[in-house]
């Protein structure tokens, strides 16, 4: 991308010449197609996958109105397929036997294995045979909780191949939530592992599992098998690791005090050491489940988003395919973990159905340094990268020095996911990380989509820093008021889509009830994403962030995200998080956290700059009334910032509520220490 001025970046000619779609032209042909006549246009996609029976009845319907009947939505009906058959048999059948699926790198440098098609499709062959003998059957649902490792593919795989729902709970969560969410999925088998190492941090994976188990059994309810992966055990077995047998781990190799329950627990080793590599994979009916994935919901119970066969594995390959503009023979990375649906979309299922080669990777951005991401890009000369904004401007705080002393000359493009990325940021990424010759693409999508909603496509859109630009295909987006009213033209408001895409989610599981209330009630006949927008004059929308995320200032709605970006342009700032806070005129006034850059001093000096800086960029409605010192921000294990705890903050509100995914709550006591002392009072 080049800067064309205005703040807009178009694609370099070489990014152009040899992309899927190479000019907004071709873009907005095939998105029309997409849009207006979606049995055309995914039929021919549908082509390049292997069905055992092809669509006999509609190729699509739905029902978005919660005032014409029951909501529902589905896709090819008739066809029947297997997702693990189209990841593995049918590249082998296409040649790729011997490509390399995964490169793993460990937690330590220089812990590292590789498995290539043929390898891993034997691997999953022998844990469908291991869950088969262990009762599992189609529709069951497996609870998977894992470090990031090659077992963790092959167990979700596996699960895929026999008709299996699997439910992976992030390797982070802490036992009461793996237990609430075996509960509610009720599945009797887990796969887990001994522990893992998270930088220097030791976890062990094995005792939180028990204690889960037991709060299972405490509330009625048994999980009967516990595989236990072992992972930092005194001898690494060979399997599911490709040549690790003949590369001993360079990880600290400790035997975990855990306990052992004969008749429930045993070793991954032992079962997949007697296991057939053989295993014929169950066909599948294109609206059968294929995954649940648990996500926040605004009760603070977590709702389980059922994927299904057909319709996700469609919008995971073709999303990864145009949207990092993946080639044959390219190494693509992405760094988020499989235990939430980027890695779900973009490490398993969108990569491996395009015959990929990817990295995964156990460790930490900043362990041993801030350049461990970038050697990694080295050693496996890594084109396609996709990361998160939070790792991006932590990263920032170290300067870089820490980027520049690593080639990065494979970069091709460059992806964010996750939060919308500020503007400075997005600059950073494509100056510094991508040396000005990489495409950005920062995508916006969630749990629910399955895939991407709004992305710029490598070769062909102009991009502008902090925009999640255009639509996807498939995707008919809208901007609508408090009254579910379309608004046209340049526009601030709900973001909502019109009609369904192959990889939307098709229920909460066992709440249909919920999903109809949580996404179709609000605004009856479209999906209502929960987010704000604002859509420009070249038709482009940008993400104000959640709808409770927004502020209303003497009545003006402004949004956190906004502010946020404002905030993150003094040069002193390193990251900020901003929430409302009651006044007894304004109705609300802008109360603001943040985390200054290594060196820098909180003052009254700097206090002012930055009220300054939102006056430049935003006006005087949106000068914050409060602002406070953050060293740390209250995050989950994703990185992704807790506002709502945030909030509780801000108004000296003790009692937080369920704070088990936060990854460090020793920041809670400093920053309630640090609050402004002209704070007027609290909220009981």
């Amino acid at each position: 991308m080049a800067d064309k001025g205005e703040g807009v970046y178009i694609p370099h000619d070489h990014i152009r010449e040899n992309s899927h779609v190479s000019s907004i032209e071709q873009y907005q042909k095939m998105y029309k197609e997409s849009v207006e006549n979606p049995e055309a246009f995914w039929g021919k996609i549908a082509q390049d996958f292997y069905w055992k029976s092809q669509c006999s009845g509609k190729f699509w319907e739905y029902n978005y109105d919660v005032r014409q009947g029951e909501i529902f939505i589905k896709w090819m009906a008739g066809a029947t397929t297997n997702v693990c058959y189209n990841c593995l048999d049918h590249n082998i059948e296409k040649g790729l036997g011997d490509s390399v699926a995964f490169y793993w790198e460990g937690n330590y440098p220089g812990d590292a294995s590789q498995i290539t098609y043929s390898e891993l499709l034997k691997e999953v062959c022998k844990c469908a045979n291991v869950l088969i003998n262990k009762g599992v059957k189609k529709g069951d649902r497996v609870a998977i909780y894992m470090p990031m490792i090659v077992e963790l593919v092959v167990a979700m795989l596996a699960c895929a191949r026999i008709g299996a729902v699997h439910s992976i709970v992030f390797g982070g969560f802490s036992a009461d939530s793996l237990a609430g969410r075996i509960l509610d999925s009720k599945s009797s088998v887990l796969i887990t592992a001994d522990g893992v190492y998270r930088g220097e941090k030791l976890l062990n994976l094995k005792d939180i599992s028990d204690t889960a188990i037991q709060e299972c059994l405490d509330a009625g309810f048994t999980v009967n098998s516990c595989i236990v992966v072992r992972h930092l055990g005194e001898k690494r077995e060979p399997g599911a690791g490709g040549d690790m047998e003949h590369h001993p781990p360079k990880r600290p190799c400790i035997k975990l005090q855990t306990n052992w329950h004969n008749d429930r627990d045993c070793w991954w080793h032992d079962l997949m050491a007697d296991a057939s590599d053989q295993f014929e994979p169950v066909w599948l009916d294109a609206e059968d489940p294929l995954f649940m994935l648990y996500t926040s919901g605004s009760t603070g119970k977590p709702k389980g988003v059922l994927h299904t066969q057909a319709g996700y594995m469609l919008y995971a390959a073709t999303t990864t395919k145009y949207v990092f503009d993946y080639k044959p023979g390219e190494i693509y990375w992405c760094t988020a973990d499989i235990g939430w649906i980027t890695g779900h979309s973009y490490i398993t299922y969108g990569p491996m159905l395009n015959g990929a080669t990817s990295v995964i990777f156990e460790g930490m951005p900043l362990w041993p340094d801030a350049g461990r991401m970038w050697e990694i890009v080295d050693k496996y000369k890594v084109s396609k990268f996709y990361t998160a904004p939070t790792a991006i401007r932590t990263l920032m705080k170290f300067g870089e020095d820490y980027v520049k002393k690593h080639s990065r000359k494979s970069l091709k493009v460059l992806g964010t996911v996750g939060e919308p990325i500020n503007p400075e940021a997005w600059l950073w990424y494509y100056n510094v990380i991508g040396d000005k010759r990489c495409s950005i693409v920062d995508t916006y999508w969630q749990t629910e989509t399955g895939g991407h909603v709004l992305t710029p496509l490598p070769g062909a859109t102009p991009a502008k820093p902090g925009s999640a630009t255009l639509p996807f295909f498939g995707q008919v987006p809208a901007v609508v008021n408090e009254n579910g009213e379309e608004l046209d033209g340049p526009c601030e408001g709900y973001l909502v889509l019109k009609q369904p895409w192959p990889g939307q989610m098709r229920t909460v599981y066992g709440d249909h009830q919920r999903f109809e209330r949580t996404y179709f009630q609000k605004f009856p006949g479209y999906y209502c994403t929960g987010d704000g927008c604002t859509r420009d004059k070249d038709g482009y929308y940008w993400i104000t962030g959640r709808t409770d995320d927004m502020m209303n200032v003497s009545g003006h709605l402004l949004s956190t995200a906004e502010v946020e970006s404002a905030l993150i342009e003094h040069s002193a700032v390193a990251e900020a998080a901003v929430v409302s806070y009651p006044h007894s005129i304004k109705g609300e006034c802008v109360y603001c956290f943040v985390t200054l850059k290594e060196g820098k001093l909180f003052n009254d000096a700097l206090v002012g700059e930055l009220k300054g800086k939102v006056r430049q960029k935003i006006g005087p409605i949106a000068v914050p009334e409060y602002i406070q010192n953050a060293p740390g921000l209250p995050k989950t294990r994703s990185g992704k910032i807790m506002r709502r705890v945030l909030r509780k903050i801000a108004r000296n509100q003790k009692d937080l509520g369920d704070v088990s995914t936060m990854a460090d709550s020793s920041v809670v006591e400093v920053l309630f220490q640090n609050r402004p002392k002209n704070v007027q009072g609290w909220v009981e």
